[in-house]
This record gives C-alpha cells, structure tokens and sequence, in this order.
C-alpha cells in the first residue's frame, strides 16, 4: 500500500486537476479551489481512518474531538458555571479521543469495509448532507464538496491497488484485490449497515439537479465555443 505522503501528495495533485476542471467550466470560481483540494486531500486519507494508530485515524478522532467539545460548550455555555464547562469540555474531549477511538478500533478491521466504492460512496453523500442541512450550503456546492470528498477516496484506493502490483517481480501482491472493491466480502454485516447508511443518505440529500444543469450548460457552453471560433476564423482573414 502507498505511504502517507505518498497519498497526500497525490490527492493535492488531483484535487487541483479536479478544481482547475471545475473552474473551467464555470462551476466553481477559482476562490473555491483551495477548499476543494482540502476536501480530496481529506477524502484521500480518510480510507485509512480503520488503520490502528495511523496518522489519518488520530487527525480524525482529534478533530471529533474538538468538534465534540464546541458543541457541547455551546449547547451548555448558559446552564452551567465556569468550572463545570471546563469539566464538561475535557471529559466530552476525552471520551471522544480515547474511548470512542478505542471502540472504533475494536470494531473495524483495516482494508475492510472502509476501502471500498461503498464506502466512497458513503461518505460523498454524507459530506454532501453535513454541507447541505447543517452548514447551509446551496445545493450546488453541497453537492461539490461531496463529490470531492468521494474523488480523493477513489484516488487512495486507486493507490493501493497499483502499489499491490510488484512490476519488478510482475507478481501481484497478496494484498491485491483488498483496496477497490465494491463492498467488504470479509464482513458482510458492516457492508450491509453501510449499504443502508448510504440509502438513508441518499434519501435525504438534495436533488442534485442544479450540479446536473449546470454541468449541461457549461458543457453546452463549451461546445458552442469553438463552433463560433470556427466561423469567424475566415473572417478574420
């Protein structure tokens, strides 16, 4: 399997391709590009969340942690005094950090259910729920960042399968076959409650018709560019 640096830089690489493209064809504005790149830098290290102890687990459940705590200093900030919030915020920070974690590790086995389409999959329409119903994004951008979420998923799993090719041997691995799959064939159970987790997702995400026309005009767009240029060209002469 690819190493940390090796999937952080080719996730940059492209989410960059992948925001240029977006810019071109008027989707985004080059203001969105930095915030797009984070989001496949993220959804390319995210497949290693069920590696024990790996760099990419330890940043997630640092941020949930964090997360955990404004929370709850905003839910409570009125109900309790000083010193209780400060508790509060250490003990949430320390369940969160440690005892989740310590579950969640437990519980997941690595290059199982996570290093899957389904769980590409998953986590593009959960993004694009979290960014649609509460960060109150358009549909649009909703949508966007979902989709780059999901794209640097795709590009870490990609990673992994070709470093499972020994070109020198030209031998496969035995961890080939173990990074793209479509679900996990190990735990049927955990990929039949992340199959119905992406339903539910599904389900309540926005329409994604407004990507879907603004994608047609700007290809419309597009292909209406050169026509014109192709016209005027003699003239010109």
């Amino acid at each position: 399997m690819a190493n940390f640096n090796t999937h952080l830089s080719i996730a940059a690489a492209a989410g960059m391709g992948a925001s240029l493209t977006a810019v071109n064809v008027h989707l985004i504005t080059n203001a969105d590009m930095p915030w797009l790149i984070f989001l496949v830098i993220l959804g390319g290290l995210l497949p290693d969340i069920d590696a024990s102890n790996s760099r990419p687990v330890k940043l997630l459940f640092n941020v949930l942690a964090l997360l955990g705590v404004a929370g709850a200093l905003k839910f409570y900030k009125y109900g309790y005094e000083s010193y209780s919030l400060l508790l509060m915020a250490a003990g949430t920070y320390l369940f969160i950090r440690f005892i989740v974690f310590a579950l969640f590790n437990r519980l997941t086995v690595h290059r199982g259910v996570f290093h899957s389409l389904l769980a590409a999959v998953f986590f593009a329409l959960l993004m694009t729920c979290i960014s649609y119903h509460f960060l109150h994004w358009n549909v649009l951008h909703a949508w966007l960042n979902g989709l780059f979420i999901g794209l640097g998923y795709i590009v870490h799993l990609l990673l992994d399968e070709l470093f499972s090719v020994d070109l020198s041997n030209a031998r496969m691995k035995s961890s080939f076959g173990t990074a793209l799959k479509l679900f996990s064939h190990g735990s049927l159970t955990a990929s039949a409650l992340m199959t119905l987790l992406t339903v539910m997702l599904y389900w309540i995400a926005p329409s994604p018709a407004p990507l879907v026309n603004v994608w047609k005009v700007a290809q419309w767009n597009n292909h209406l560019t050169p026509a014109r240029l192709t016209i005027r060209w003699p003239m010109n002469n």
